[in-house]
């Protein structure tokens, strides 16, 4: 049993972790909202596993250090028909497995899948918005949105009406239906009666609500109304249904108030606007926070500070390492190296765990610096524990195998010669 560090390996390996990320921020960014995420974060996950194993096995080849020439010599072809099922695969499983435990919500809370947007076509929004911006920035959440999200629209001033039912924007036909909608909307002679828009909305929702799906509202209003806020609000709050708001009320405090107060009761976010042209980044932010999460991106909404999130994650990602340094001992078939490699993992998973948990923030390009940091301590960290834990040449994972040539068999790095040998 020796401690010993295969340096060609560790250039190697970060190399391969390097490329494993390159390969999994490609997927993240075009594919996020377009396949489940649970796919995606097995595939980062899998797509890691195997670059660090191809390049930690062509270092091995070109220096078998930590395996012996005889590995090179007799068994290495075993290990590259080894590689894809216990590096790609395996490690697609297991990212997917922890990223549907993670997706669980808790406490019964329901991910945000429905969003109504209710928008102020009053008599006044010709002087707040007479470019009709709110529609554009109406149309830029729709175009933000991933394709298991449904929108609806509701427009009111005195009166209030449905203009666009639930629609679930899985493609960008669908998208360019809504937007077609909206650039039918014009500013309507009338008040302002916010009650009647909540009360539609609510109506609406109740009739396509579906079990899994959560519900949130994002409100626009430029005005004031007389309204029973417990009357108005009181099945949303049953529900749990948010209603976030947009204030353009900076003349009129009574409005800013008035939508403050429904977001609060709610649990929903209130934004003050002063310009029309800060709408879209009102809208993108209240969105930004309906609850998105994965194990490889910022945790949102109402569980953003959750501890049990927090403590899953960095669990998360100790299996991932660990996964991933019994999987470069399966390839190389070496008990040894499977135990080296995989307490190596354990410990770069949890720093790599904590790295992210403790970072994430959602901006770009922090948070890719930050996850390439992550996999490069899983790749390197992993390799060097060689020479915390020591290991042996040959260490076999399959007890008994022979080795070609001979007569003997292979167990625990030692040669027993049979009674056929000369000698015995």
């Amino acid at each position: 049993m020796q401690r010993k560090v295969n340096m060609i390996m560790l250039i190697f390996s970060l190399i391969g972790g390097a490329i494993g990320y390159v390969a999994g921020e490609i997927m993240l960014n075009s594919l996020y909202g377009d396949i489940p995420r649970i796919v995606i974060v097995g595939l980062y996950c899998g797509i890691l596993a195997f670059s660090i194993g191809l390049m930690c096995l062509i270092a091995e080849m070109v220096n078998p250090r930590l395996n012996g020439p005889s590995w090179r010599q007799r068994y290495v072809s075993s290990s590259w028909k080894l590689l894809v099922p216990a590096t790609l695969i395996m490690l697609f499983a297991a990212g997917l497995l922890l990223e549907l435990v993670y997706g669980l919500n808790i406490g019964g809370a329901k991910p945000v899948k429905d969003i109504v947007l209710v928008i102020d076509n009053s008599g006044s929004m010709r002087e707040t918005d007479p470019d009709n911006g709110r529609y554009e920035a109406a149309k830029s959440l729709i175009g933000q949105m991933n394709s298991d999200k449904r929108v609806a629209i509701v427009e009111f001033s005195d009166e209030a009406r449905l203009v666009q039912p639930f629609a679930l924007v899985k493609d960008t036909a669908v998208k360019n239906e809504i937007y077609t909608t909206l650039d039918t909307l014009e500013a309507m002679d009338g008040g302002t009666n916010i009650a009647l828009a909540l009360q539609t909305s609510l109506e609406h929702i109740k009739e396509y609500k579906e079990g899994s799906r959560g519900t949130m509202v994002i409100l626009l209003s430029d005005g004031f109304s007389e309204m029973d806020m417990n009357t108005a609000l009181v099945e949303y709050q049953d529900l749990g249904i948010v209603i976030n708001a947009v204030g353009m009320s900076s003349i009129n405090s009574d409005g800013s108030r008035l939508l403050n107060e429904i977001a609060i009761r709610t649990n929903g976010q209130y934004i003050d606007v002063d310009n029309v042209d800060n709408l879209s980044l009102a809208f993108q932010n209240i969105y930004d926070r309906i609850g998105d999460r994965t194990l490889l991106t910022e945790r949102t909404g109402p569980m953003q500070d959750s501890s049990y999130y927090m403590i899953l994650r960095v669990i998360s990602f100790v299996l991932i390492g660990t996964a991933i340094g019994l999987s470069l001992g399966l390839v190389f078939d070496n008990r040894y190296l499977a135990r080296s490699f995989g307490v190596g993992g354990s410990v770069a998973g949890l720093i790599a765990g904590l790295i992210l948990e403790s970072g994430l923030s959602g901006q770009s390009p922090e948070d890719g610096i930050l996850r390439l940091l992550a996999c490069l301590i899983l790749a390197g960290l992993m390799v060097l524990f060689t020479w915390v834990i020591p290991i042996k040449e040959n260490g076999l994972l399959q007890e008994g195998r022979h080795r070609p040539g001979h007569a003997g068999v292979i167990t625990d790095g030692s040669r027993r010669k049979t009674n056929s040998s000369k000698g015995f």
